[in-house]
């Protein structure tokens, strides 16, 4: 069974009188333990069509059913709980808390979930060991290295054990030896059983995840194994 499956989706956004297709009827089926490449130049639509995966925007028109559920008849409730808990989310810009320690940031999406203070360090503690952090937990934003940062961030997306790790241009800051490296965490999060979904539009990058969708003006253009 597919974990993803978009059917026909459109977006459009009106831009005063004008309007912009950033997304011109997309299909896209995505199996469970998949990584996958979302690769296209800006403007392509890759980013739209990661937001609307990650529930953080709607589509103008189409079916999105994720693990055989249909988001378009969630509500506001659903939608939060399946970004809380479904998906882990890895931005290009880290977004830490600058003034909270790494511990602090990690446990952060556990609080939303009603979880107690001694649990949540405890999975937080054992998510920064998983990424290889476990000697910076107290150390803040500003007393880590890029690398380090998105370590931290991908530590907090794996916190609720979420099925899905949507990433966003995670080695866009990063050096090349620094982005290799958040690379092969992916690789062995991927075999530790997570799908990942990572958008980019460095080749190099996308040629590391196991099958590249490419995307552009809005259309998928092509969608090849690895």
């Amino acid at each position: 069974m597919n974990l993803i499956e978009i059917r026909n989706i459109t977006k459009i956004y009106e831009m005063g009188t004008e309007k912009l297709h950033a997304l011109d009827g997309v299909d896209l089926d995505i199996q469970k333990n998949e990584y996958v490449a979302i690769m296209g130049p800006s403007g392509s639509g890759k980013s739209t069509l990661m937001n609307i995966i990650g529930c953080l925007d709607t589509p103008t028109s189409g079916d999105y059913m994720l693990n055989g559920k249909n988001v378009h008849e969630m509500d506001d409730n659903e939608l939060a709980a399946i970004r809380n808990k479904e998906i882990g989310f890895v931005f290009q810009t880290f977004n830490l808390l600058p003034r909270s320690d790494a511990l602090h940031n990690v446990e952060l999406p556990l609080v939303y979930s009603g979880i107690s203070k001694s649990e949540r360090i405890e999975r937080a503690v054992r998510a920064l060991e998983n990424v290889g952090l476990s000697d910076r937990m107290k150390h803040k934003p500003n007393e880590l290295s890029g690398g380090q940062r998105q370590r931290v961030s991908v530590a907090r997306a794996l916190v609720n054990e979420p099925s899905i790790i949507l990433a966003d241009e995670p080695t866009g800051n990063l050096d090349t030896k620094t982005g290799n490296e958040i690379m092969l965490l992916f690789e062995e999060l991927n075999r530790n059983g997570n799908t990942i979904i990572i958008v980019t539009h460095e080749e190099d990058i996308a040629l590391k995840a196991h099958r590249i969708v490419k995307i552009r003006d809005g259309k998928i253009e092509s969608d090849k194994k690895n």
